[in-house]
């Protein structure tokens, strides 16, 4: 419900259910059918499920009408669709400086997943109003487990923007941090992948908390390395070992890439060209912008 015109709420009421409202509307008929025999309680379920994902999408929807959102060109100079290329060289004496920075400040988190999504929810809200003069205020619920998972093995969490409902995968370490404040950002309305990647970095990194920080040099060092390695497996991960990175952050940067399953390997051989084109259709750059754009559009500002 919107306030005023210096705040926005964002109900957020399904990510509140003790269940992704998603889920329970595909899985019901199914569970039903194995437990009791009938398909009737499930179909129920399923339409009482179906009603409330539909109430809280339009109810976010309605609210979301009133956020002012940030201007990329012209809070930031760069139109995120048509970035300079910042050259290999400068790549590199980029990951020499972050990783001198991030061996020198190095903090170990002590947060949990609660606390985290609490703290980085709030550090997002306030740098949004540093841009645009207004809180957006959402939910700092995370879910760990959901079905989405079984459809994006590969991703590591995943923002339903209708519901607004995020599920971090698993545990990132050094990562989560970013992780979960670009899928926050989703949640506030910003659908774009390198928008999403670029306001979770400068919210994190100009943060007082230590962790924050780190974990945003973090992700802009590995996507910096994923480019380097031009995303081959073997070839990110002999970068990581020569890059001199302190141990405790060495096992994160490895940790993130596990050698994919062949479960893994056969949905991203098919969501990979549907990821891509559905990007380029809603106006982004494609699957590029995680990883080249959002390193481009941050060297660019620097």
């Amino acid at each position: 419900m919107s306030v005023d015109k210096d705040r926005v709420e964002i109900p957020n009421q399904a990510t509140y259910s003790p269940f992704a409202l998603a889920d329970v509307f595909l899985l019901a008929p199914l569970a039903s059918r194995l437990l009791l025999g009938a398909t009737v309680p499930g179909r129920i379920v399923q339409a009482l499920s179906l009603g409330a994902y539909a109430g809280s999408a339009l109810s976010d929807w309605w609210a979301r009408q009133d956020a002012r959102p940030i201007d990329f060109e012209e809070a930031y100079g760069q139109d995120p669709a048509n970035l300079e290329d910042m050259g290999e060289e400068a790549r590199q004496e980029e990951v020499k400086d972050l990783v001198a920075v991030m061996n020198r400040d190095y903090k170990a988190s002590e947060y949990s997943r609660e606390e985290l999504a609490k703290l980085v929810n709030e550090q997002l809200t306030a740098y949004i109003a540093t841009i645009t003069g207004q809180r957006v205020e959402t939910s700092s619920e995370v879910r760990s487990m959901a079905l989405s998972k079984v459809l994006f093995p590969f991703a590591l969490g995943a923002c339903d923007i209708l519901s607004g409902d995020v599920t971090i995968f698993r545990d990132t370490g050094v990562f989560e941090p970013h992780i979960i404040t670009h899928e926050f950002c989703h949640r506030k309305g910003y659908y774009k992948e390198l928008q999403a990647q670029a306001i979770a970095y400068l919210a994190l990194s100009t943060s007082d908390d230590p962790v924050l920080v780190q974990s945003a040099l973090a992700e802009r060092l590995h996507r910096n390395l994923k480019i380097l390695a031009d995303s081959d497996f073997d070839r990110y991960h002999e970068l990581v070992d020569e890059s001199g990175l302190r141990e405790e952050l060495a096992k994160d940067f490895h940790a993130i890439r596990p050698e994919p399953s062949a479960y893994e390997r056969a949905v991203w051989s098919v969501m990979k060209p549907v990821m891509e084109q559905r990007m380029k259709m809603t106006g982004q750059n494609g699957l590029s912008d995680y990883d080249v754009g959002f390193t481009d559009f941050l060297h660019k500002k620097d």
